[in-house]
């Protein structure tokens, strides 16, 4: 979401958050570890508007805690809006007796948080969001040109986080983000793949070897084996699913279930039921192998159909294996080739508080469903670091002079269509507006299609129309539906609505 989009008294919280930031003051540590910058502003219902940052007023005092006991100790917060620019602390993610800030926000029943970006430390990862969701407290995210500015202020904090142990004593137990983060039932390291932890070793860059104590203890911290009660490491959830030999042994609605849909109406299928790791590269072999296959030769003219465009491919097929919902055991991550799309089918609404219209934009906030696997994969950079990879395929399509990438919401799937030409934009319009278009029109929405705005001028220059044509075309989209109009005369502006 862009400024101009957002209630500008909202975003000038958001960026008052980010300037306070700035002024956070370090504590001295002897293991040289990097102290998180943390801006908060809390807005009254009468208006009064206070701010805090991170060591204000004492060496290593969060901001939260800060601004609602040490400044508005014996004041009434009811009702008022807190904006945060890192993620509160979660229950159970500070020594005892310490309360989280999560706990404090909600026992002084403040009504709204803005968070910057989620808290990277695996005590905290999206639990505290969860926590503050769960007491009925509304969450949105900050923009995410603000949350880019966040993560490079605190570049070293967030690369220090996941290394972190998380072995302080808990007061409470901490909010579950998912099942998948304790031991997985009836599994051992044994299962896992050498093979695929090797991989993941050389594509992170670790010099530990994957027999190594060290190894085992990265693996510990990220959330992929647990300590048991006898000190041994079992398997977490999350752990089957990135190195599992058969995940779907221990966990059915693991791997996923590709089919090609050739043009003369036979379907080939795999099922590609390994250690998640393994998936892209199996599944772009297979498809590479089976590309030449993938021609109409029972047309009357020979069609040939374009590669597929592999980056795009990867980075939904990831985010789909990344971002999905794993507590519905009955849906499955699934994707199908046909001559024009490649469609990918991921169980899961959008992750509280990110939207469908977000991720349409691709601009949605940084968060993440799995951070556990988020991490694993980010570091064999087969997923982008900081989102969900909408940026990248957004970047990717355009160069690739495709049309951008369409999200839609088929209870309970979240259904990502990529274009592999762009007469694939038309042919998923509905019949009912393709009627309406004539030949040039349906060219036209091609271009279009490829955009997330655009200009009379922009069309004219590229379909070589006079300005009277383009907007012609431009007024019979928007009537359509197609397009959104905003802006008036010479500033008028379209935006692209997906059907």
């Amino acid at each position: 979401m862009t400024e101009s989009k957002r209630p500008s008294n909202e975003r000038k919280m958001m960026e008052l958050a980010v300037k306070v930031m700035g002024n956070s003051i370090s504590e001295p540590r002897d293991d040289d570890k990097a102290s998180p910058k943390v801006g908060a502003v809390l807005v009254k219902t009468n208006g009064d508007i206070e701010t805090a940052c991170r060591g204000e007023l004492r060496y290593g005092d969060h901001a939260e805690y800060t601004l609602l006991e040490r400044k508005n100790r014996g004041s009434r917060l009811e009702g008022a809006v807190l904006f945060t620019t890192l993620e509160p602390c979660a229950p159970g993610s500070r020594h005892h007796p310490k309360l989280s800030c999560a706990e404090r926000i909600q026992l002084a029943r403040i009504a709204k948080v803005w968070v910057g970006v989620v808290d990277r430390d695996p005590k905290v990862d999206r639990k505290g969001i969860e926590f503050l969701r769960k007491a009925g407290i509304e969450v949105e995210m900050f923009d995410r040109d603000l949350q880019e500015t966040i993560l490079t202020e605190n570049k070293k904090y967030f690369s220090e986080a996941l290394e972190r142990a998380a072995e302080a004593k808990r007061k409470i137990e901490p909010v579950p983000l998912s099942p998948l983060e304790g031991r997985w039932r009836n599994t051992e390291t044994g299962d896992f793949s050498n093979e695929a932890l090797e991989q993941y070793r050389k594509s992170a860059g670790i010099k530990d070897s994957i027999s190594s104590v060290a190894f085992t203890r990265r693996l510990i911290l990220q959330g992929v084996l647990t300590v048991g009660a006898t000190g041994d490491a079992k398997p977490t959830g999350f752990g089957v699913l990135l190195f599992g030999r058969e995940p779907r042994l221990a966990m059915p609605q693991a791997g996923l279930l590709a089919t090609i849909r050739y043009p003369s109406g036979s379907d080939e299928t795999r099922d590609f039921d390994g250690p998640a790791v393994l998936v892209p590269d199996a599944l772009e072999k297979w498809l590479r192998d089976k590309l030449p296959n993938v021609i109409d030769r029972n047309q009357m003219q020979r069609r040939e159909i374009p590669a597929l465009p592999f980056e795009l491919v990867r980075e939904a097929v990831v985010n789909a294996l990344v971002h999905r919902d794993y507590a519905i055991a009955g849906g499955k991550c699934q994707l199908v080739v046909t001559e024009d799309t490649v469609t990918i089918r991921s169980p899961g609404a959008p992750i509280p508080p990110i939207t469908l219209e977000q991720m349409q934009t691709f601009n949605a906030p940084m968060l993440s469903r799995n951070p556990q696997l988020h991490y694993v994969f980010a570091r064999m950079e087969l997923a982008e670091e900081r989102g969900m990879g909408l940026r990248s395929m957004k970047e990717r399509a355009e160069k690739l002079g495709l049309p951008l990438p369409k999200y839609t919401f088929d209870d309970p799937y979240v259904v990502l269509t990529l274009f592999r030409t762009a007469e694939g934009a038309t042919m998923l319009l509905p019949g009912r507006i393709l009627e309406e278009l004539s030949k040039d029109e349906k060219v036209g929405w091609q271009f279009v299609a490829s955009k997330t705005t655009i200009s009379a001028v922009q069309y004219a220059r590229h379909m070589k129309y006079t300005d009277r044509q383009a907007r012609r075309h431009l007024r019979k989209f928007a009537d359509l539906g197609l397009l959104r109009r905003t802006g008036a005369g010479p500033y008028t502006e379209y935006h692209v609505v997906r059907p």
